[in-house]
């Protein structure tokens, strides 16, 4: 299967280029492009695609003057730009994919190895998001911008790089509570206090249109994130085993982001709790959060083990690829989402034209 497969090419490549971080750079290019292609042009794949395919053929109701107004405007801005200068709706997905691996590689390039935090996204957040709910693909992108603002401490930019992403998905908007932690010293008294400032935070993010729409479609209604669980299981585990196995001796060895991933990780546990209310908020906020594990999984070659380090290294890549096979054999979803996969590279599909209901 085409998934399975490139899944793990990619694994397998990382592991014979183990020890080449020179050969490792110069393949991330290649890498990078050939997953930018994959999602991209992609035809008719995706759990999303005809939701964002309806969007498009409505994007030209909008005014600029309303798109000011609108909930996530800068995302319908950019279909009815789209749209008036006559591209078809595919064209959507590579806007987007090109917003999330331009924000991935601003964040990647800032690792010992870009490669191996490249490939750790494609199983779960690629897969899921960049090929299906192209919209916050595209605000996960700018994210990843954010991140770098925040590893490089300036409070400004991050809050703007966050501001951004929101008016592609309001979901973006919860980063922002973060913004008193970006500059200064990162204690344990100053995440406290930053604690109880978001607490008024969360209350207004709450009150706002966005999270009153998530709450009415997400919460009143029932509807549930099928595998949520297990992306968010996951996530905790992560950020766990970060906290109690990793955290001392990431403070000496990568002291630059030891706060964004120290808080990365402790969002990672929260986020049990809020599957406990919404799969779906859960797994929305966890997508966010995958950046931060992959940083975590390819920075493991770099942390002091007391003994079975090679194990402890590959453990990341086996569990993905186990946890991708199971999703992928017993999932109804990624059955009727995914397969077959379809591209249109070679050439647009006359459908891809006409608005929907026309054949």
């Amino acid at each position: 299967m085409v998934y399975f497969g490139f899944l793990n090419g990619l694994f397998l490549f990382r592991y014979m280029l183990a020890g080449q971080r020179r050969l490792r750079n110069q393949i991330y290019w290649p890498v990078l492009l050939s997953l930018f292609v994959f999602s991209a042009f992609r035809w008719q794949v995706g759990c999303d695609w005809f939701g964002y395919w309806n969007q498009f053929w409505i994007a030209d109701m909008h005014s600029i003057a309303s798109i000011l107004e609108v909930r996530e405007g800068l995302w319908w801005w950019i279909l009815t730009q789209l749209k008036s200068q006559g591209f078809a709706h595919p064209w959507a997905n590579v806007v987007s994919s090109a917003i999330f691996f331009a924000g991935v590689h601003v964040l990647g390039r800032r690792q010992p190895d870009p490669l191996a935090f490249l490939i750790l996204l494609f199983p779960v957040l690629i897969i899921n998001i960049t090929m299906s709910g192209i919209r916050q693909a595209a605000a996960i992108g700018v994210v990843c911008v954010a991140f770098s603002a925040f590893i490089d401490r300036k409070p400004l930019r991050f809050a703007a790089f966050v501001g951004l992403a929101s008016l592609l998905h309001t979901s973006a908007l919860l980063f922002l509570l973060l913004t008193p932690l970006v500059s200064g010293q990162y204690t344990r008294t100053r995440l406290v206090l930053a604690g109880m400032i978001a607490v008024p935070g969360i209350v207004v993010l709450m009150g706002s249109l966005g999270a009153q729409v998530a709450i009415v479609r997400y919460i009143d209604t029932g509807i549930e994130a099928a595998g949520a669980i297990f992306r968010v299981g996951l996530l905790t585990m992560s950020g766990a085993y970060f906290l109690l196995f990793l955290r001392q001796g990431w403070q000496r060895t990568f002291p630059e982001d030891y706060a964004l991933v120290h808080l990365g990780s402790l969002m990672m546990i929260a986020l049990l709790g809020v599957v406990a209310v919404s799969t779906v908020i859960g797994d929305r906020i966890g997508y966010y959060l995958i950046p931060i594990q992959a940083i975590i999984f390819a920075r493991l070659p770099w942390m002091r083990f007391r003994s079975m380090k090679s194990v402890l290294v590959a453990m990341p890549y086996v569990g993905l690829v186990v946890f991708f096979g199971i999703w992928m054999l017993i999932s109804r979803h990624f059955q009727l989402c995914y397969l077959p996969y379809g591209t249109w590279i070679t050439g647009m599909p006359p459908e891809a034209y006409l608005p929907p209901g026309s054949f």
